[in-house]
């Protein structure tokens, strides 16, 4: 069974069509990868997927008992306020030593337990919020733009943390990220999304997709290979395109959201 579901989903916000027809899915253990430029409804999909917004008309279907982590772009903190890494990952509920330290580890964290949140860098800072998104166990990890504002070495340390958490925890990822050439290198399915779903399919597939090449150039496609011919994963040579068939492709032969501004996430 799917681990979610998103069936024909359509949602307007403030009298604007956000999401048009949308469907996908994402399945146990598998790493899929929204992608799509400002305003195309990323980041309102993955409010879609946990609940925080409702659509307009389609089904949104969780498996039973699913557990979900997120991250969200960036959380904001008060400077003023001491707060260690440890306390933090204690609120708003109180969880045990052990299982704070376990997460840590997990996120590559381990060292920080003890620091001030406001004297994390970027790195390190998008590490504990992963760690916070551990502590419930969960069978799905969503990342809305998780490395945002990071440099090129950070984000891909960032995204090899996601892949050894997959390997080793079993758990599956959704991700949204304009970092093109690093993240398609990292996914199993790749999803380009522009208010409807313009294309779908393993990395390789859609970068040679027209629909992708006309949002995002050539350029792309180039340093995908370059990429996957440098730093190639096992997990990455799977074509999954012919799995998923609730993805679906709709050419409605103009952008719906184009001009909107971009989604963000602020907060837990």
């Amino acid at each position: 069974m799917s681990l979610i579901e998103i069936d024909n989903v359509t949602l307007h916000l403030g009298g604007r069509l956000v999401l048009d027809d949308v469907s996908m899915t994402v399945e146990p253990g598998e790493i899929v990868t929204i992608v799509g430029p400002n305003g195309s409804g990323k980041s309102t999909l993955m409010k879609v997927v946990i609940g925080a917004l409702q659509p307009d008309s389609g089904a949104v279907i969780r498996k039973p008992g699913l557990r979900i982590g997120y991250v969200p772009q960036k959380l904001h903190i008060d400077p003023t306020l001491p707060l260690t890494v440890r306390r933090f990952l204690s609120l708003p509920k109180r969880v045990s030593n052990e299982a704070a330290h376990a997460a840590l580890d997990d996120a590559g964290a381990g060292h920080l337990c003890m620091r001030q949140m406001t004297d994390l860098s970027g790195g390190q800072f998008q590490r504990v919020l992963l760690a916070r998104a551990l502590l419930s166990e969960p069978d799905l990890l969503i990342l809305d733009e998780a490395t945002q504002g990071l440099d090129q070495t950070g984000s891909a340390d960032f995204y090899s943390q996601i892949e050894r958490l997959r390997q080793n925890k079993g758990v599956a990822v959704l991700m949204v990220s304009h970092e093109l050439h690093v993240v398609m290198s990292t996914s199993d399915r790749v999803i380009c999304l522009n208010g409807h779903v313009c294309c779908h399919g393993a990395p390789e597939h859609v970068a040679s997709a027209p629909e992708y090449r006309a949002l995002f150039g050539t350029g792309t496609h180039g340093a995908l290979a370059l990429y996957r011919h440098d730093h190639s994963l096992d997990h990455c040579d799977h074509d999954h395109a012919q799995d998923h068939a609730h993805a679906h492709t709709h050419d409605h032969g103009q952008n719906h959201s184009q001009n909107q501004p971009q989604d963000k996430v602020t907060s837990a």
